[in-house]
């Protein structure tokens, strides 16, 4: 038997005939937006459609009270490939091949459309402004990321890549770095740098995108710059130290995979522009300062934490204007249409493949990593316990510094984070769990 508000106040129900108390309420009251407060619920469940039922039997018994939430009250990372592991492709291949053959059903007996840009060689206006800002947003995020490592300690395994923020190391047994038996799997802590929380990926620097593929004899003579940048200056962002080609004109294809680039001496010269605006730099190490305030290190983590963002965001929009390949067996970015020719795979069974990269679609972890660390629920309070693993959380190491910091963590972090579950103060209460 359910009962609800509408049939006690229509009178359908008597309150004397229910086998316990009702305390009379208001409408208003009843109704009231905000009623995680009064059950003591967590703020994250506000926005949620929650549903409250109240379930009456004949017999006296204590009245469950369930609640439901369209958003998980915990959530698992992605799955970690190994390295005899291919990654999957973000679009199933026989999806692939499906689409394909139905473009070219709808595309047979019609008139060939102009390639659309980037695709002809030209740039996308309305995506230059994004890339400008996707830059400024990693020289915001890493010139942050200096000044808070001052205040908050991130430790760094001297065995292996996995790092841990908090005032010390964790105690799990998850080393895979040389002679990692002989300590039983237990890290070896030390200090950080930056590369450590900011994964240093790498690509080859394409002076002409549409140009010809990068070969094995040129991977050492064709400068490499992060796969960031990189994305950002083929979005449009002129660095003069890795200038690119701009065409005015777009190109004309001949075949499948040739093309030639339409003639520019009829176009009037181009107006001069105005000298450019420097952009933003990394900051030296000697002008790093710590924040001199507690307010000032909120502040910088509010910012550090929305840099973040920015970047992921704006990287992701731009993905899908201007393709990104990466390798299935190995972490090696290519910002370009196909991928480079250079034989320096050394993945599982690179052997078979002669060194050659097995080329797909990136997504954009692929492009910007995130390096996933354990969350410490309470930095003034006791260390992790090695018992009460599976309770804790995890999230990528900008977000735990920033979080640490002060700073408010994002919705979408906060079920990997676990930060609406409970951890038990003992591992006798844990075993109580069930």
């Amino acid at each position: 038997m359910s009962i609800t508000y509408s049939a006690i106040s229509s009178g359908t129900v008597s309150p004397k005939s229910v086998p316990f108390a009702i305390r009379s309420v208001t409408r208003r009251q009843f109704l009231n937006p905000n009623p995680f407060s009064r059950f003591g619920f967590s703020p994250s469940l506000q926005g949620s459609s929650i549903e409250f039922r109240v379930v009456i039997s004949k017999e006296r018994r204590s009245l469950p009270l369930v609640v439901r939430s369209d958003r998980p009250q915990n959530e698992d990372l992605p799955k970690q490939y190994t390295r005899r592991e291919k990654k999957p492709f973000p679009v199933p291949i026989v999806d692939l091949r499906r689409a394909a053959r139905e473009r070219v059903k709808n595309n047979k007996d019609k008139p060939k459309r102009p390639l659309p840009p980037p695709k002809n060689g030209m740039l996308v206006k309305s995506l230059v402004p994004l890339a400008y800002k996707v830059y400024y947003a990693r020289i915001r995020l890493i010139n942050n990321l200096h000044r808070l490592m001052k205040v908050v300690r991130v430790n760094a395994c001297g065995w292996c890549n996995e790092i841990h923020v908090g005032p010390y190391g964790h105690p799990f047994k998850s080393c895979k770095g040389p002679n990692a038996s002989q300590r039983k799997g237990l890290h070896e802590w030390t200090n950080s740098v930056i590369e450590d929380v900011i994964v240093p990926l790498e690509a080859y620097h394409l002076y002409d995108r549409l140009g010809k593929r990068i070969r094995h004899d040129e991977r050492f003579s064709i400068p490499r710059v992060p796969a960031v940048v990189e994305l950002c200056i083929q979005g449009g962002v002129e660095i003069p130290e890795f200038p690119t080609k701009r065409r005015r004109k777009p190109i004309i294809r001949i075949g499948k995979s040739e093309f030639v680039d339409a003639d520019e001496t009829e176009l009037p010269d181009p107006e001069p522009q105005p000298p450019p605006v420097p952009l933003l730099t990394e900051l030296p190490v000697s002008e790093i300062t710590p924040p001199s305030s507690e307010e000032e290190t909120v502040s910088l983590a509010e910012e550090t934490l929305q840099a973040w963002e920015e970047m992921r965001a704006g990287a992701k929009k731009l993905m899908r204007m201007y393709r990104v390949r990466v390798c299935g067996y190995c972490p090696e970015v290519h910002v370009g249409p196909t991928g480079h020719k250079a034989q320096n795979c050394g993945a599982f069974k690179h052997q078979q493949r002669n060194g050659q990269h097995g080329w797909q679609s990136a997504v954009l972890d692929d492009l910007i990593p995130p390096r996933y660390v354990w969350h410490v629920p309470d930095v003034n309070g006791p260390p992790l316990q090695r018992e009460l693993r599976s309770f804790y959380g995890q999230a990528p190491a900008v977000v735990e510094i920033c979080a640490q910091a002060g700073a408010v963590v994002p919705e979408q972090y906060r079920a990997t984070m676990r930060l609406e579950v409970g951890i038990p103060s003992s591992v006798k209460e844990a075993e109580m769990v069930v």
